[in-house]
């Protein structure tokens, strides 16, 4: 149901949307001199602990990912049943359970810092208690660090449960990149030219000698 001009415009539309909120969420913050830099609006604190974790950055996404995963196995279970090509059902079920896999990958690295934001929104620690908060900064970075997987994460995911990605990772690296990367660092020019060219030199200076 969606065109490509439908979906340059939601594009457009969500990324006005993702600016505009990235700068209202920002403003927000301030600096306290115990805390840090931490959420002073009530208001917003409230906004963050009940929407923007739970619902916009965690359950949104993994409901949408879900629904889309949940519509690819429905038609990959009507396109068994319909008569097509064996090549084709593998093909289908080979994009199925790699959505599949993606969505979970994606519950299992987002939701721990999800949670995470949520309960140092409300109960942030003081910079007075140096070990709590020392261990405070440790696990959210390490959350984060796992939060940030789930961007590099595609290519190992498809690599792992797509035999057909494998080979096409395969053909680019080996048959492409290193058949170009050898021919331009190792190449040689061992050409033989004919000798054809040799005889009309041979009578051009006969010629000039007769004359």
């Amino acid at each position: 149901m969606c065109t490509l001009k439908l979906g340059r415009y939601l594009s457009f539309i969500f990324i006005c949307f993702a600016i505009t909120h990235s700068i209202a969420l920002g403003s927000s913050y301030s600096i306290q001199p115990t805390l840090g830099c931490i959420i002073s609006d009530h208001t917003w604190v409230q906004y963050s602990t009940y929407f923007f974790y739970p619902v916009l950055s965690g359950f949104l996404p993994i409901v949408i990912a879900s629904l889309f995963s949940m519509l690819a196995y429905h038609n990959v279970r009507r396109i068994v049943r319909r008569q097509l090509p064996i090549i084709r059902r593998k093909l289908d079920k080979q994009i199925t359970a790699m959505v599949l896999m993606r969505v979970i990958a994606f519950v299992c690295l987002v939701s721990p810092y999800n949670a995470y934001r949520i309960y140092a929104t409300n109960f942030p620690t003081s910079r007075s208690v140096p070990m709590a908060y020392a261990i405070g900064r440790l696990l959210q970075a390490s959350l984060l660090s796992i939060n940030n997987i789930n961007f590099v994460i595609n290519f190992y995911i498809f690599i792992l449960f797509s035999s057909r990605f494998r080979r096409q990772v395969k053909f680019v690296l080996v048959k492409r990149c290193w058949q170009r990367w050898k021919s331009c660092c190792c190449h040689v020019n061992n050409q033989i030219e004919p000798e054809n060219n040799i005889a009309p030199c041979n009578s051009q200076i006969e010629s000039e000698e007769n004359v």
